[in-house]
C-alpha cells in the first residue's frame, strides 16, 4: 500500500497535518510520501500512488487543493482521493463532485489509517454528530517533510531570526463563535493531545534546528492545567527555545493569574481572535467577549511585558465607514501598531459551508447572501453601503502592494484613508511610532 499525504499551505508551518497521520501509516508498515506544495514542486510521480489524501485546514489551503485535486484525477483517473481536516466536511460535495471518494472531518487519523488499508474509513458529510473519537495519539513522523529551516521563521527585536517548529497540544474548541470553522466540525468539544507526546515532538524538532515552537491549538487555555502544565515541563526541558500560542480574550481575562507563567516560561506572544472591537459584531459574532475585555487584555499584557497580537475581521455586513476608522483609532490608542500584521485590517467575513452565520436571519445578517460560490467556497455577500466594499477593495489592494513597508507606515496610510472615507478630521497617531523589530514576529503573515 503506498499513500501520499499532500498539504498546500499552513500559514508557512511545517505540517502538522501530514506528519501526524504518517506516524499512524508508517507504523501500520504503509508507505507514505508526504508533499507539501506551499515549499516544493509539483512531481507527478508523488501522485502515483493507491491513495492520495489532502489536508484541509483553512479556507486557503483548500482553494488551492482544488486545481491540485483536478490534476492528479487527469494524470491518474484511477487514484483513490480522500479529503480531510476541518474544510472537508463543509466542502463535501464539492469534493465528491472532483472524485473524492473518502471525507474526513475533524480526529481523522484512525478512520484515514483504515481507508487506506482499504476500508471506508469514518465518513463525514459534514452533518453534526456524535462520532468524534478519542484518539490514542501518536508522536508526528516529519521524516520526509521539507526542513524547518524553509518554513516560516521568527523575527526578533534585535535582529536576528530564529527557526520555528509547529505542534499541536490540543484540537477542537469549548467555544461556538458564529464564524469559526472549529465549531461546525467540533461542535464545542476539544480534545487533549497527551503531554509526553506534544513534549516529543517538540524534541524532534528542537532537534532538527527548532529555536521557537508555535502551538497551534484553537485556544491553547481551553484546558487551562494541561496547558500550564505542559509550557512548565517545556521551559524545564527546552530553556532558551520560546514559543507563541493562541488564546480567546475571554480565556486571557479568566485566567489573568496564568499569563505570569507564560511569559515566565518562554512566551513571546499571545495570539487572540479579537475580530471587532464593535459590540454589535461582538454579539453576533457570538465571540464571548467585550470590548472592554479586550481592552483589559492589552493593558494587563503591556503591563506584564507579554506581547498580545490582536487578529481582527474588520469589514463585516455590519462594519460602517466609521467603524473601520474606529478600530484604526483604538489600535493606534492602545499601542497595538507593530503588533498587528496589515493584513489582518483588510480580511472580510468569510461565509462559509456550516457556518453558524447561515443560521441569522436575513434581518440579524443584514445582507441577502447569494448562492454558494464553488470556486470562492463562500457564500457572497455585498454590504448595504458600497462605500465599505469599496474600502475594503482599497485597502487589500494597498496592503498587497506596500510588502516591504513598515508597519507603521502602512498603518498611517490606512488611517489616513479610513479618515478621510469617514469624514473624520485629519488624523494624529496618538502613540509614537515604533521600528518594526521592537517586537517578535513570525515573517508569514496570519491568513486563513
Amino acid at each position: 500500500m503506498r499513500v501520499t499525504l499532500v498539504a498546500t499551505y499552513e500559514l508557512g508551518r511545517q505540517p502538522f497535518g501530514l506528519a501526524s497521520p504518517a506516524a499512524w501509516l508508517r507504523e501500520a508498515g504503509i508507505q507514505v510520501t508526504t508533499v507539501d506544495l506551499s515549499r516544493e514542486p509539483f512531481h507527478p510521480d508523488a501522485f502515483d500512488r493507491d491513495l492520495v489524501a489532502f489536508h484541509l485546514p483553512m479556507h486557503t489551503a483548500t482553494r488551492l487543493a482544488v486545481p491540485v485535486m483536478r490534476r492528479v484525477r487527469a494524470i491518474y483517473p484511477t487514484v483513490r482521493l480522500c479529503a480531510y481536516g476541518l474544510y472537508a466536511p463543509l466542502n463535501a460535495a464539492l469534493l465528491r463532485e472532483l472524485g473524492v471518494e473518502h471525507v474526513l472531518g475533524g480526529e481523522f487519523e484512525q478512520a484515514l489509517l483504515e481507508v487506506a488499508l482499504g476500508g471506508g474509513g469514518r465518513e463525514d458529510d459534514g452533518s453534526p454528530d456524535d462520532r468524534l473519537p478519542r484518539l490514542r495519539f501518536r508522536v508526528p513522523a516529519r521524516g520526509g517533510l521539507p526542513p524547518l529551516e524553509r518554513y516560516a521563521s521568527l523575527q526578533m527585536p534585535s535582529g536576528g531570526r530564529r527557526v520555528v517548529g509547529y505542534t499541536e497540544a490540543s484540537r477542537g474548541c469549548k467555544h461556538l463563535c458564529r464564524h469559526c470553522p472549529v465549531v461546525p466540525v467540533y461542535q464545542g468539544r476539544f480534545r487533549v493531545i497527551p503531554r509526553e507526546v506534544v513534549l516529543a515532538d517538540v524534541r524532534a524538532q528542537v532537534e532538527a534546528g527548532a529555536e521557537h515552537i508555535t502551538f497551534g491549538d484553537p485556544d491553547f487555555f481551553n484546558g487551562v492545567g494541561h496547558a500550564v502544565a505542559l509550557v512548565e515541563a517545556f521551559a524545564r526541558e527546552f530553556p532558551g527555545v520560546s514559543y507563541d500560542v493562541t488564546i480567546k480574550v475571554e480565556h486571557l481575562r479568566r485566567h489573568d493569574d496564568r499569563l505570569k507563567v507564560l511569559r515566565d516560561t518562554g512566551c513571546l506572544f499571545v495570539v487572540s481572535a479579537v475580530e471587532s472591537i464593535d459590540e454589535l459584531v461582538l454579539t453576533r459574532l457570538d465571540k464571548g467577549h467585550t470590548r472592554e475585555d479586550f481592552e483589559q487584555v492589552a493593558a494587563r499584557c503591556r503591563e506584564i511585558g507579554l506581547t498580545l497580537v490582536p487578529t481582527f475581521i474588520p469589514f463585516t455586513p455590519w462594519t460602517t465607514l466609521a467603524d473601520y476608522h474606529e478600530l484604526l483609532h483604538t489600535i493606534d490608542a492602545l499601542g497595538l501598531v507593530e503588533q498587528v500584521a496589515p493584513i489582518q485590517l483588510a480580511l472580510r467575513l468569510l461565509v462559509t459551508q456550516g457556518s453558524r452565520l447561515l443560521d441569522l436571519d436575513a434581518d440579524t445578517l443584514g445582507v441577502a447572501l447569494g448562492p454558494f460560490d464553488a470556486h470562492r467556497l463562500v457564500f457572497p455577500w455585498v454590504h448595504p453601503d458600497p462605500r465599505v466594499d469599496r474600502l475594503q477593495e482599497t485597502v487589500a489592494a494597498l496592503v498587497g502592494r506596500r510588502l516591504t513597508a513598515t508597519r507603521s507606515e502602512l498603518f498611517d496610510e490606512l488611517l489616513a484613508l479610513a479618515a478621510a472615507q469617514a469624514g473624520a478630521l485629519a488624523p494624529v497617531r496618538q502613540v509614537a511610532a515604533r521600528d518594526r523589530t521592537s517586537v517578535p514576529y513570525l515573517n508569514e503573515p496570519w491568513y486563513c
